[in-house]
């Protein structure tokens, strides 16, 4: 600090401190005070040096030349109080789901109050604050309440301590630990369970702890066969599949907090296309004997074709209807609705056999036909009576023309 005057006739300079002690008086050291040195003294300018500063230093300094009357000059020391580097308080490790923590940060020692943020993860989150004045410096407080779940195991919290006296903040950052029970889920396959093939479930655990180990079983048992089922970790692998394979499966985990478990119900398909397109290729062949009411051999064969192609079109459309049996996993609708394709593949395999006993019995009662002769005299339309229609007809009867009559 300094203090120059223009005109003097050699009259000592003086420096005072906020308390109105004499710190120098000309170039004599007044106060005993190591930190405050002499830096220059003349008629016309005092200089002095104050270190280490601190906040009792912080004041109104007063200059004085001592004439008639005393001339004196002041000045304002600012001394910044800079903030202790805070300090998280309130975690506890682990905590549990479902507990309320309240975060508190502090900072001592700070002129002016500092400023505290809070950030969560990377986004900042809004805290209560608090301050309370001790001498001239201030203690603030800032405080974080929330109700802890799974989603908060991992989350990094940071404290930011901002002031005036500070180029880069202060941080502190703590991590919180939580712990919960477990919740399982078997993933569904990518592919429908078909008898002969290979399949694979998944356990998927998730907990703090993680809950350890996997337990397997089906409808409430061991698993029947392990040479097939093998059990890996969190998996279950049936290396071949067959309808014994039926059934609920359950996997089942546990830490100190709880036990879980999940269940999938499979049901093995069989694929019935190859049956079918073996039935509709016989059912094409069983069309070709059916007989319809005709007056002439051509017009016969030509109405056979159209109904044999007809019906053999509709038996066709029937299997199609029936290979659509291999619909999605039961599994897909909660497993639990009803097994619309399994019953769907029921009436289709019901409709077919009642349209092949209906082709049987028409060619059945098509291959016993009626045929049967008429006499009718031919000229009786000339005769005057019944006897002569009858004489005259006589020579006439290996003529006599045959008719026919197909039945079905």
């Amino acid at each position: 600090m300094t203090c120059r005057v223009d005109y003097n006739d050699n009259t000592s300079l003086q420096w005072s401190n906020p308390a109105q002690q004499t710190l120098f008086f000309g170039d004599k050291k007044a106060l005993r005070d190591n930190r405050i040195e002499l830096i220059r003294a003349s008629s016309q300018e005092l200089t002095i040096k104050v270190g280490d500063v601190s906040l009792s230093d912080d004041g109104l300094y007063t200059c004085s030349l001592f004439t008639m009357p005393v001339k004196t000059t002041k000045a304002f020391l600012t001394v910044l109080g800079v903030p202790s580097r805070p300090e998280i308080t309130g975690f506890t490790k682990p905590a549990m789901e479902g507990d309320i923590i309240t975060l508190t940060c502090s900072t001592l020692g700070s002129k002016p109050a500092a400023n505290i943020r809070w950030f969560r993860n990377d986004k900042e989150v809004q805290g209560s604050k608090e301050l309370n004045a001790t001498g001239k410096s201030f203690t603030v407080w800032s405080s974080l309440q929330f109700q802890v779940d799974k989603g908060e195991d991992g989350v990094a919290y940071t404290c930011s301590v901002e002031h005036v006296s500070l180029s880069n903040p202060y941080m502190t950052t703590e991590v919180l630990e939580v712990h919960y029970a477990p919740r399982l889920e078997i993933s569904k396959p990518k592919i429908d369970p078909l008898e002969g093939q290979y399949f694979k479930l998944e356990c998927v655990s998730i907990g703090n702890p993680i809950p350890e180990p996997v337990l397997w079983s089906k409808d409430g048992g061991e698993l029947p066969d392990i040479e097939r089922m093998i059990v890996e970790g969190r998996e279950l692998t049936i290396t071949t599949l067959n309808k014994t394979d039926n059934g609920t499966y359950r996997c089942e985990a546990s830490n100190h907090l709880g036990t879980s478990t999940a269940e999938y119900k499979l049901f093995v398909y069989v694929l019935l296309l190859l049956h079918a397109q073996g039935f509709a290729a016989h059912c094409v062949l069983t069309q070709i004997g059916l007989v319809f009411i005709t007056n002439t051999q051509s017009q016969q064969r030509a109405r056979t074709r159209q109904k044999r192609n007809i019906l053999q079109n509709f038996c066709l459309f029937t299997f199609s209807s029936i290979s659509l049996c291999l619909v999605s996993d039961p599994n897909a609708l909660g497993q639990h609705g009803p097994d619309h394709a399994l019953i769907g593949g029921v009436v289709a395999v019901v409709v077919f056999i009642t349209l092949c006993l209906i082709i049987v019995l028409g060619r059945y009662l098509a291959r016993h036909k009626g045929t049967y002769l008429t006499h009718e005299a031919k000229g009786a339309e000339d005769a005057p009576d019944a006897d002569t229609a009858i004489i005259n007809a006589e020579g006439n009867h290996v003529h006599a023309e045959e008719k026919k009559e197909y039945f079905i």
